[in-house]
């Protein structure tokens, strides 16, 4: 999300809570409550720790609302009552989000400071290209993305043109998947050197993880 610097913070909550109304959460993770429809026997809330906002009562009061009398609700957090709605709801989109607040060549270097401290924030310069590799650090942390470098037999590994995985999808399988499907199919085994390999090379099979810029070489049946 591009802001101005210039202009009140009061537009970044405004913008928030006009993305909340369509169900869109912004650097939230979905609320850790168990919601299990049932047929017959009431409402039965189960809290793991201590509520401060939720009762039993207050939970019946929500589920009412949407005409639900027979479930089984798990709280496993001090919850609120909006998370109960949006595990109900069932239809909320949780999102990462980088506020990215521009015209930093306007401010003065204690504004700047004051900016720094805004959680999800990078402040850049888009006209001068001030901090552009903070930010591009940043889009990568919050995508949770990791580079593996290939490496053919006999040849350096290529460092130019990585092969870009999801850090929760990133086997040794994934990368063959990536690359071509039929890898899968002739794959035999992997070399790897890198942080995931005890030693380098290690040899590897499909279900090897891989870590950030560790180098591959799939050997083929």
């Amino acid at each position: 999300m591009v802001l101005d610097v210039m202009k009140p913070l009061k537009h970044k909550q405004l913008l928030e809570y006009e993305l909340e109304g369509f169900g869109i959460r912004l650097n939230k993770q979905p609320p850790n409550i168990g919601f299990k429809k049932k047929e017959k026997g009431g409402i039965n809330l189960n809290a793991l720790v201590p509520q401060s906002e939720l009762d039993l009562e207050a939970v019946k009061s929500i589920l009412s609302e949407y005409k639900i009398h027979n479930a089984d609700i798990t709280l496993r957090y001090d919850a609120t009552s909006e998370d109960l709605i949006d595990v109900i709801e069932g239809n909320r989109v949780y999102i990462p989000c980088i506020y990215v607040l521009n015209k930093i060549d306007q401010i003065s270097i204690e504004e700047l400071d004051i900016i720094y401290r805004i959680p999800h924030c990078v402040p850049i310069s888009a006209h001068h290209k001030w901090n552009f590799d903070d930010l591009l650090e940043k889009m990568w942390q919050y995508l949770n993305l990791i580079r593996i470098y290939t490496k053919p037999k006999g040849q350096l590994p290529d460092y130019s043109a990585p092969i870009v995985l999801n850090a929760e999808r990133n086997t040794v399988d994934d990368l063959c998947l990536k690359i071509h499907k039929s890898l899968q199919k002739d794959f035999k085994n992997a070399l790897v050197w890198g942080a995931s390999a005890k030693h380098n090379p290690q040899r590897v099979g499909k279900e090897h993880v891989l870590f950030d810029e560790d180098v591959v070489q799939i050997l083929k049946r």
